[in-house]
C-alpha cells in the first residue's frame, strides 16, 4: 500500500501526518530531517514498549541515531502531575535541548502526557508523534492539545503544542486487542457522524471488515478521519469554534468516565461512542433531528459489537443529577452553561450553548432506568 500524507496547515508550525504499512520500521529516515544532533529521546508506556521499542530502537540504530528511552506505566492513570514530573525530569537528565526531538511512542495518554512534558520542557521543545492506537492516530496525536487529568477533572491541564510530524503505522494497529481497536472506533465514527454523512455510509458497509483485520480499509479510515481532523484545525486551532464540533460525544463522555474511575470500565472511546448515541438521542428530542438518526447510530455501534447504552457499563453509576453536575465541570462550559455538540443528522453536527438542563436530566434518567 502507499503512503498517504495530510499536511495540518499552521503556517510556520505546519506539519506532515504520514499513515502507512510499516512506518515503525522506517521511522528513521522520516525523523532524521528534523534532527540537528544525532539523537532522539523517546518515552513510551510498558505494554508498547514491549511490542514496539526494539523496532523503533533498531531503525534508529542503523541510521546512526543514539536513543534514549523511559516508560511510564501504562493506563490513563499515568495521565497525572507524578508521571509528568518525572518525564520532564527525565528529559532534563538527558540534556534534551529545544532543537532536539523527543518521541511519544504509544497510545492518546502517551501522546497527551508526553506533548505536554515537551510543551514546558525549557518553554517548548519539538516532538513527534508515534501513535500505536487506533484512537490515537485518528484523533489525539493530532492537532496539538496535550495534557493532563486532575482530581476534578478530564485534561483541564495542558497546552497547545503542535508536534513536528506524525508517523501512523498501520501495522501497529494488529497487535491491539478487539476492545482496543473498536474503542479507537469510537472516535472514527465521531468524523463520519459530525460532518461526512458519505463517510458514515462508508463505515456501516466496511468496518465490520475493518474491525477483522484489512489493512487496506483501516488506512482509509485512518486517512479519512485525518483528513477531517487536519482541515478542522488548520482552520480552528484552539477551539474558538468549528473545533468544538470535534467534541461530539465528549460532554456525555467526561462525565462518564469520571464517574467511572478514568478505569478499564470505560475506555474513553467507548465513553465516546455512548456520548455520540445520547447527543443524537438529546437531538432527537429537542426537534432538531428525526428519530431515524439516533436509531441508525445505536444499530450501526451495536453492530460492531460496541458499548451503546449506559446499560452496557458495568458496576454503579450515579444518579442523573450528579451526571449532570460532572458535566459541569467539563472544558465546554461557557459563562457557566453547558455547550453540547447537537445533531441535525448524521453528518450535521453543530454547536449548541442553550441547551435545557431539564432535557438533559430527562435524556440521562432514561438512559440510567435502561440499566434496570
Amino acid at each position: 500500500m502507499s503512503l498517504d500524507t495530510i499536511d495540518v496547515d499552521l503556517g510556520t508550525r505546519s506539519y506532515q501526518v504520514r499513515i502507512g504499512q510499516g512506518l515503525l520500521g522506517q521511522a528513521a529516515e522520516h525523523i532524521a530531517p528534523l534532527l540537528h544532533r544525532k539523537k532522539v529521546a523517546v518515552i513510551t508506556d510498558d505494554t508498547v514498549a514491549a511490542l514496539h521499542l526494539m523496532t523503533l530502537a533498531s531503525a534508529l540504530e542503523a541510521r546512526g541515531i543514539t536513543m534514549t528511552a523511559l516508560t511510564v506505566p501504562a493506563g490513563e492513570s499515568s495521565k497525572g502531575w507524578a508521571q509528568l514530573a518525572r518525564a520532564t525530569e527525565w528529559l532534563l537528565e538527558q540534556k534534551i535541548e529545544r532543537r532536539d526531538v523527543v518521541v511519544a511512542l504509544g497510545g492518546g495518554v502517551v501522546g497527551d502526557l508526553i506533548g505536554f512534558a515537551s510543551a514546558i520542557l525549557r518553554r517548548g521543545v519539538r516532538f513527534v508523534q508515534i501513535p500505536t492506537t487506533l484512537l490515537a492516530q485518528v484523533d489525539s496525536s493530532v492537532g496539538g492539545k496535550t495534557g493532563i487529568n486532575t482530581p476534578q477533572g478530564k485534561n483541564l491541564v495542558g497546552a497547545f503544542h503542535q508536534p513536528s510530524l506524525v508517523l501512523a503505522d498501520i501495522d501497529v494497529l494488529g497487535t491491539l486487542a478487539p476492545r482496543d481497536f473498536l474503542a479507537g472506533y469510537g472516535e472514527v465514527v465521531k468524523y463520519g457522524l459530525l460532518g461526512d454523512a458519505a463517510f458514515y455510509d462508508w463505515l456501516e458497509t466496511n468496518a465490520p471488515t475493518m474491525a477483522k483485520g484489512d489493512a487496506a480499509l483501516r488506512q482509509y479510515a485512518v486517512k479519512r478521519s485525518v483528513e477531517m481532523k487536519a482541515g478542522i484545525v488548520s482552520r480552528d486551532e484552539t477551539e474558538e469554534g468549528e473545533r468544538a464540533l470535534l467534541n461530539l460525544g465528549h460532554t456525555f463522555c467526561h462525565a462518564l468516565e469520571k464517574a467511572t474511575g478514568y478505569g478499564d470500565r470505560l475506555l474513553h472511546g467507548e465513553g465516546v461512542a455512548i456520548g455520540c448515541a445520547l447527543a443524537f438521542e438529546l437531538s432527537q428530542r429537542l426537534g432538531l433531528c428525526s428519530q431515524e438518526a439516533p436509531s441508525r447510530v445505536r444499530a450501526h455501534l451495536r453492530a460492531m459489537g460496541m458499548k451503546v447504552d449506559m446499560a452496557d457499563i458495568q458496576g454503579d453509576l450515579p444518579d442523573a443529577e450528579a451526571l449532570l453536575a460532572l458535566m459541569g465541570q467539563d472544558k465546554k462550559v461557557v459563562d457557566g452553561k453547558l455547550r453540547f455538540i447537537l445533531a441535525r443528522g448524521i453528518g450535521e453536527a453543530f454547536v449548541a450553548s442553550d441547551v435545557p438542563s431539564d432535557v438533559v436530566l430527562g435524556v440521562l434518567r432514561d438512559a440510567l432506568r435502561g440499566r434496570g
